[in-house]
């Protein structure tokens, strides 16, 4: 009997209606801009490159894998960029969680943000290029050295690792920071007050109540700069030894695509290289789970 009577009723809706009592209103469709564009730029080119990896120019549909992983000059850039972006983030949370804490109780916060985020707008070719002129053999850094005498022949500190690492730190530090500022400051400042009127001493406050709290949060702002950093090109390029010590992952593919013209081992190592991405998030994310995830705001109890 209701079937029957609920049928008409359908009949004389519209079909704005009839849509909203699906649950798609005109707030919902809002959305469907963000999704056509997460299409469009994101998973399309994924699905594509995933695809174009399984047709190698010779071979079976694994060819450009098992090329990757039987080629130690082409497996072992994951290595070299691992022995690059995770140093690079761990030392970049290291700096950013001090500065964060000491920013938070600064009056003038936004001015010291602004000054401390400012390497972001300068690129990095601008920053590689800075470091050149500035730690390079014919650079400031290495003939002041040598005009006090603590050297006799100048300092190499580009065109290798420590090149690259410099402006990765450079580049990478404002963006962790800005990450690590913003879950410092979302813990209620009650929470630390409450332990240090139980008789907490600083390091027991931090240990105990605020790095718990943290840890999630950092956890996530660690994956964000990893990938960032293991995404690293022009500075392993500009700064470092593209066919040496620094030949990262990226550097294969770019090599792979534009000097060989094999799109499909470029699309390969372009996958490998965001799997490696993948396990490293993932086990973090794993890891971040077992600390406290409850809310950092305080509360009358």
């Amino acid at each position: 009997m209701t079937s029957v009577t609920s049928a008409p009723l359908d009949n004389h809706l519209s079909l704005r209606q009839r849509l909203a009592l699906r649950g798609i209103d005109g707030v919902t469709l809002l959305v469907l801009p963000a999704v056509i564009f997460l299409l469009a730029v994101f998973i399309y080119p994924f699905v594509y490159g995933l695809i174009l990896s399984f047709e190698p120019k010779e071979g079976g549909m694994f060819a450009n894998y098992q090329k990757f992983f039987s080629d130690p000059f082409l497996y072992d850039t994951i290595l070299t960029t691992l022995w690059l972006a995770v140093p690079v983030t761990l030392i970049s949370i290291a700096i950013a969680l001090p500065v964060a804490f000491r920013v938070r109780l600064m009056t003038h916060q936004r001015l010291l943000t602004t000054i401390l985020v400012l390497p972001v707008t300068l690129g990095t070719v601008l920053v590689a290029e800075g470091l050149l002129n500035y730690l390079g053999p014919q650079g400031w850094f290495s003939r002041t050295l040598m005009l006090i005498g603590l050297i006799d022949s100048p300092v190499k500190l580009t065109n290798n690792y420590w090149g690259v690492f410099a402006s990765l730190i450079i580049t990478g530090f404002p963006f962790t920071f800005l990450l690590t500022l913003s879950y410092v400051s979302g813990i209620d400042p009650a929470l630390e007050q409450a332990a240090a009127t139980h008789g907490a001493k600083s390091w027991q406050r931090f240990r105990y109540v605020m790095w718990p709290l943290l840890v999630p949060g950092l956890a996530i702002a660690f994956c964000l700069s990893f990938v960032q950093a293991f995404a690293v090109f022009p500075s392993a390029v500009l700064l470092g030894a593209p066919a040496g010590p620094t030949r990262v992952i990226s550097i294969a593919a770019y090599q792979a695509a534009f000097e060989q013209y094999d799109y499909s081992m470029a699309s390969a190592i372009a996958m490998i290289m965001a799997a490696v991405q993948l396990l490293i998030v993932v086990a973090l994310l794993s890891i971040r789970n077992l600390f406290y995830r409850g809310s950092t705001a305080g509360g009358k109890g």
